[in-house]
């Protein structure tokens, strides 16, 4: 009988994962430091992708309700220069395939299809150590603790359950965004809402860039793209916005005022996000009773495929684990080597994105990228 597996973290990819375990008659319990579902706000949009996070969501049982959530138009994209001139545009025609959703009503449809009891909130990871034969015990800031055989680690790049298996940790990749919003942009900020369009903006040039997506209710989700080093970050006080919001929009100088706009005429405070990656080629030895899925595992560049990948783990994972209930260690052996092989390709692929939106020849390679897909997808 295969024992109950324990989570650590309630992100995308641990409800994937037990969520798939459920429906093959699994226990698995959660442990996730935030306090409720509604603790924090969960992030923008997602483009969930046909050949991984759909893979995982159709694995789940749940394709019927994914669908009653996609954001129509929210598919289109366009390019940029500073000078608002557009050199790329792409419709949303309903045939690609990654339709945007919010994460947040993502994330709720998957609590939402698993028993009431699966998620311990509120249990702040402090402390795992190895007790032998496969066994972990897991420690709690509130000074709880539990026993495990089969332990697995969701809890993202920062994970505490990472060192059992991996002394590898994140490293700056000499890039930051900084993550704002703009509200009732249609009326508020109509120059700005223009620029970005019905779905994703791409304002790019070298080690600067302006990403914006549009949200369902008139919203823009911005992030501010800076190739700068990290003591550059650090030395900028975000507690003191528009001290912050005026070093940041410096940056863009000469930049036309619509795409500025997403800078000065935010509606939020400006909140750096520091981009850490682990090495591409990211793995370890096989260690009795834990495994990793999602950012624990292999935390990348954002290029679109960090949600989609944790899903996919932990579909994957479940699957495995249910596959071969009477020889865990080969399930997790067989879903780490197939894990391995993907995030390295993705975290390879992410990299370059990341420098075609922010590289030397921005924004002509990102919009040679777009080019040759929507010309690869008509072929």
């Amino acid at each position: 009988m295969t024992p109950p597996v324990t989570i650590v973290g309630a992100g995308l990819g641990g409800l994937a994962l037990a969520r798939v375990l459920h429906l093959h008659g699994i226990g698995a319990e959660i442990y996730e430091a935030e306090a409720s579902i509604v603790a924090r706000t969960q992030g923008g949009m997602l483009d969930i992708h046909d050949d991984s996070g759909q893979l995982a969501i159709r694995a789940a049982g749940l394709f019927e309700e994914f669908r009653g959530l996609i954001h129509e138009g929210g598919q289109a994209s366009r390019v940029l220069d500073r000078h608002a001139q557009v050199l790329f545009d792409e419709p949303d025609n309903g045939t690609g395939g990654r339709p945007e959703v919010q994460r947040g009503a993502l994330r709720r449809m998957l609590l939402d299809s698993l028993p009431a009891d699966t998620i311990r909130w509120g249990k702040k990871l402090t402390g795992v150590i190895a007790r032998g034969d496969g066994r972990h015990e897991l420690t709690f800031a509130d000074g709880s603790s539990v026993s495990t055989k089969l332990l697995v680690g969701a809890d993202g790049a920062w994970s505490k359950v990472r060192p059992l298996v991996s002394a590898a940790a994140p490293n700056y990749v000499g890039a930051s965004f900084i993550e704002m919003y703009l509200h009732d942009v249609d009326a508020r900020h109509p120059a700005a809402a223009e620029a970005v369009g019905g779905g994703a903006l791409f304002a790019v040039a070298p080690g600067r860039g302006i990403f914006a997506h549009r949200e369902p209710g008139s919203v823009l989700h911005a992030y501010i793209a800076l190739n700068e080093p990290a003591e550059w970050i650090a030395a900028i006080d975000f507690a003191d916005t528009t001290a912050a919001t005026a070093r940041i929009a410096a940056g863009f100088d000469g930049w036309a005022p619509a795409l500025t706009a997403l800078i000065t005429d935010a509606d939020t405070p400006p909140v750096p996000r520091m981009i850490h990656a682990l090495p591409n080629d990211h793995r370890w030895d096989r260690v009795a009773g834990v495994t990793l899925l999602g950012d624990a595992a292999h935390v990348m560049p954002p290029a679109g495929d960090g949600a989609n990948l944790a899903m996919l783990d932990g579909a994957e994972l479940g699957k495995a684990i249910a596959a071969r209930p009477d020889d865990i260690e080969a399930a997790l052996a067989a879903y780490e080597a197939a894990m391995f092989s993907r995030s390295e390709a993705a975290a390879a692929g992410a990299h370059e994105m990341l420098e075609l939106c922010l590289g030397a020849r921005a924004p002509f390679s990102l919009v040679e990228f777009f080019t040759g897909m929507r010309e690869a997808t008509r072929d």
